[in-house]
């Protein structure tokens, strides 16, 4: 933009024609998205994105340090980073985080909290049956105030 603000006929021109950079930048990426979901959801996996981390420890969420899932570590934000409804019970679904940076996930719904740390090399998951209901979501990273994007993928394909 600084290149294009010095040069006259080349801001003109830009003007007139826009930038693959300013086509994307006008079609902004959703992040921290709720998701209703029933059995057989299209598309699947659905997925969600967001930024991982905040200053509170995962395992005061989660009053606990480990869950039957796995660890309670991290830092995650005081708000959900989404929540995921489920309309009926689901015999199996997967929640996986997809990030370059290692991540945590805390999930809090009906029946109690859950925790996850590596499920799939550095990235968390969880995975099993579900309840119908509401579930929070929190992306978490091991470092106070460390953030990184990630992608949570969604499925009920085994």
């Amino acid at each position: 933009m600084a290149i294009v603000a010095a040069t006259g006929v080349l801001a003109s021109f830009s003007n007139a024609l826009p930038t693959r950079a300013q086509i994307a930048q006008s079609q902004p990426l959703t992040i921290f998205e709720n998701v209703t979901l029933s059995p057989g959801f299209s598309p699947d996996p659905t997925t969600v994105r967001g930024i991982s981390g905040g200053p509170r420890p995962a395992s005061d969420l989660a009053g606990r340090a480990d869950t039957a899932t796995g660890p309670c570590i991290g830092y995650i934000d005081e708000q959900p980073d989404h929540t995921v409804t489920l309309t009926e019970f689901f015999d199996y679904l997967s929640l996986q985080v997809e990030s370059a940076d290692d991540t945590t996930i805390v999930v809090r719904g009906p029946g109690g909290t859950w925790c996850n740390d590596d499920y799939n090399g550095v990235n968390p998951g969880i995975a099993g049956q579900w309840l119908s209901g509401t579930y929070e979501v929190w992306v978490g990273s091991y470092e106070t105030n460390q953030y990184s994007p990630y992608v949570i993928r969604i499925s009920d394909s085994r």
